[in-house]
């Protein structure tokens, strides 16, 4: 078998993986893939085996947040388990790409969705009318990860003006390819087929009820992820994928299937909004003042750029848009970071010294109680 058809290659395996593993083979540890991530079990695929794995305790002990634990598509580092025990992962090695978005509620954590992906496919539905803001959302978080993104189109054959359809989501993606699909009906998806190759890493991401199930079951040409109808009251989707998985196609290459997220909140990367709105960064380079905000100030180039048609209103909302969200995480990081230092001060004595003012205080409680009798 060569060594581009080995059983690690085809799980993308490469010279750069082989470095960094230098280090662990050393220690009798073996390299391995997670495909499935659930409530902090890991599948983890190999070379000739599947493991059902957990991270170790250090792994957990010395994460910084979510970010740091193992997400899909990781490559790491373990220690099987005994006969019938999980095996243990013991590192994770250096992604070479990854997308987050900020963890689901209150929290400012990062959450990984996946990792070390080549192409990222931002599937939209053509049931219902095309968003450009949602769009640069999802293509934000795709710029961030490193990987190439592709903007697909399912359900081409229920759109009422494919053409319409199509330079709209071509006007917000800019240079990013788009492609129109139908995953149940012709067009298929047979030109997404050149994405996928030995070794090469396919992710899509979506909101739910797009068809992201369906198009990964064409792909692989077998009904291997389960597929739900559309509510018809208000056009959304079940989550018919509940977790995140990596899912090794016959043909050749890997696929990432992940849930339909309902709250897509950017994580934080001023380099992935610039990637994004390219053409709006470089018309600020114009603006008469270096701090422009592209709002209210004179002279500045966006604006008239907007005001002469020469930049879509639309995609300068998207851009405003983000840069509101930008800066309300940072301040939201800001204070949760000053709240952390006030929690790490109080809680810095060593604890000989606690236990001492615990001591203390439990004697000076009885003290004067005695005297109060």
């Amino acid at each position: 078998m060569s060594e581009l058809t080995s059983p690690l290659a085809i799980l993308g395996w490469d010279d750069r993986l082989a470095a960094a593993f230098v280090p662990h083979a050393e220690a009798g540890l073996v390299p391995g893939r997670v495909r499935l991530e659930h409530n902090h079990l890991y599948r983890v695929i190999g070379a000739d085996r599947e493991w059902l794995a957990e991270a170790s305790g250090r792994i957990k002990h010395q994460a910084t947040g979510r970010s740091a634990l193992p997400a899909v598509g990781d490559w790491v580092a373990l220690r099987p388990g005994e006969i019938d025990g999980p095996a243990l992962i013991r590192a994770i090695l250096p992604r070479r790409t990854w997308f987050s978005r900020r963890a689901a509620g209150r929290r400012t954590d990062e959450q990984v969705i996946a990792a070390n992906i080549d192409t990222v496919l931002v599937v939209f539905g053509l049931d219902r009318p095309v968003k450009r803001n949602a769009i640069d959302r999802y293509l934000v978080v795709a710029a961030a990860s490193g990987a190439q993104p592709v903007v697909v189109l399912n359900k081409a054959d229920l759109s009422e003006d494919l053409p319409a359809d199509l330079a709209e989501a071509r006007a917000a993606a800019g240079a990013v390819p788009v492609f129109a699909v139908s995953a149940t009906a012709s067009p298929g998806v047979e030109m997404l087929e050149p994405l996928l190759k030995v070794g090469q890493t396919l992710a899509l991401l979506g909101p739910s009820g797009v068809g992201k199930s369906t198009i990964v079951n064409r792909l692989l040409g077998s009904e291997l992820l389960p597929t739900g109808e559309v509510r018809d009251w208000d056009a959304r989707g079940r989550h018919t994928s509940v977790h995140r998985q990596l899912v090794v196609r016959a043909a050749g290459g890997l696929i990432v299937d992940t849930p339909g997220m309902r709250e897509l909140r950017l994580w934080d990367d001023e380099a992935a909004g610039h990637a994004t709105f390219t053409d709006v960064e470089d018309l600020s380079a114009n603006c008469r003042f270096r701090d422009c905000q592209h709002d209210q100030e004179p002279g500045c180039a966006i604006k008239a750029a907007v005001d002469s048609g020469a930049l879509d209103a639309g995609r300068y909302e998207s851009f405003m848009k983000l840069q509101r969200e930008r800066a309300d995480l940072g301040k939201e990081r800001t204070e949760r970071e000053r709240i952390d230092a006030e929690r790490a001060g109080r809680t810095s004595k060593g604890p000989q010294t606690r236990r001492d003012e615990k001591i203390g205080s439990k004697a000076m409680k009885a003290l004067q109680k005695e005297r109060g009798r």
